[in-house]
């Protein structure tokens, strides 16, 4: 595949809502060829006619010799300049700062990157590649943990920036010359709220490529022990921050019917592992992907797997609320949670916002104003859904006489 910020014109597909990017991240299992996966699902997209764009950080993403996919661009994700050019963003803007407190700037060349540096570079690489040149943005991801807590870095910034410079920053400005005479040092300057500003129209359209309708995610799988549990809590997780899983991939399956009895094996354990994955999810695809016997090395490789192109995204998941005043003298606050379980699920409401927690992965979710009138009446999992029932605060609610 070739890298650059070009791609050619071709027929777009129905992707989904005019005006949305498609973007479909790729994720699962560590070691089990998600980036294989994302690479083949570009290829096969790109071979459809849709203009589209990789996001990797793999160096290695197979390619033919003459250098030619049918339409796909790699978007690389180089994270050390990424690092660089924000860390000189951030003295640019503190310079004055740093002086009333003798702090002496980093030179570029003696900058290197800081632990979680790398899932901010790729988010940016995200935002960059979903600018309108491209139908379709495939977005290699880390191992499933490491992606849902990435897709989730957006909303928590954002909330954290809000809580700690908020956007309401007049009441700031006149009070920073009294602050500045009471501590005895200047206050952040006019420079670092609007910096502030800048992160959050950021953030706001990165959240909204995560969350949009033409997002979803296919997750890969190794057919083995442990493969239930790791999807079931990835979909969850990923639920929890508006991306819908529309897909499974179980890769390099083995042939069955091999008269060697060690291969044979192999094979039966991994029939017996994609059943075991089939009745976990439902209706959701579960699609095998042969073992060509070596690592992929080219496009004629990755066409080899057979992975689709993707089609139409999937339903937007999120917060909605029922109106059953007239029935119950309620209002039910409903959350698609497909793969949470009971055990691993706990929720709190916390002023005007629920906090909800499955399994290692947690959000705090805005209610809307009519349920911040409202008391918790109960809450339950049901199917693939987190059911909260609100009652109308008598103290609060308006009367209707």
């Amino acid at each position: 595949m070739r890298a650059g910020p070009g791609a050619p014109s071709g027929q777009r597909d129905d992707l989904g809502p005019a005006g949305t990017v498609r973007v479909q991240f790729v994720t699962g299992a560590g070691g089990a060829g998600r980036t294989t996966v994302a690479a083949a699902t570009a290829l096969a997209a790109g071979r459809r006619g849709m203009r589209t764009a990789l996001v990797t950080q793999a160096a290695d993403v197979p390619h033919p010799a003459d250098g030619g996919t049918g339409g796909v661009t790699v978007v690389p994700v180089d994270r050390t300049t990424d690092f660089r050019q924000r860390l000189a963003a951030v003295q640019d803007g503190a310079l004055g700062l740093l002086d009333q407190f003798g702090a002496q700037p980093l030179e570029p060349d003696e900058v290197t990157e800081l632990p979680g540096a790398e899932p901010l570079a790729l988010l940016r690489a995200l935002r960059r590649a979903a600018d309108g040149r491209y139908d379709l943005v495939v977005v290699d991801l880390p191992p499933a943990a490491d992606a849902v807590r990435l897709l989730a870095l957006p909303d928590q910034l954002d909330r954290y920036l809000r809580r700690l410079l908020p956007p309401e920053r007049q009441a700031a400005r006149a009070l920073r010359p009294v602050l500045a005479q009471l501590v005895g040092v200047p206050m952040p300057a006019r420079r670092l709220y609007e910096t502030a500003e800048h992160w959050r129209a950021e953030l706001a359209l990165v959240r909204e490529l995560v969350e949009g309708p033409g997002s979803s995610a296919v997750l890969v799988v190794d057919p083995g022990p442990g493969g239930v549990d790791l999807v079931a809590e990835t979909q969850a997780g990923l639920a929890l921050f508006g991306v819908p899983v529309e897909a499974v991939f179980a890769a390099r399956m083995l042939p069955t019917g091999s008269p060697d009895p060690w291969l044979a094996g192999l094979a039966a354990e991994q029939q017996k592992a994609c059943a075991e994955l089939g009745d976990h999810l439902g209706t959701l695809p579960l699609i095998e992907l042969p073992h060509l016997g070596r690592a992929p090395a080219d496009t004629a490789d990755l066409a080899q797997l057979g992975v689709p192109a993707p089609g139409p995204a999937p339903r937007r998941l999120g917060p909605r609320v029922t109106d059953r005043l007239a029935e119950d003298g309620e209002l039910v606050w409903r959350l698609p949670l497909p793969g949470a379980s009971r055990d691993r699920l706990d929720l709190v409401r916390r002023g005007d916002e629920v906090i909800v927690t499955v399994g290692p992965h947690r959000r705090a979710l805005p209610l809307d104003s009519a349920l911040r009138r409202c008391t918790v009446a109960g809450a339950r999992l049901a199917g693939r859904e987190l059911s909260v029932r609100f009652a109308p605060d008598p103290a609060l609610w308006p009367d209707p006489r």
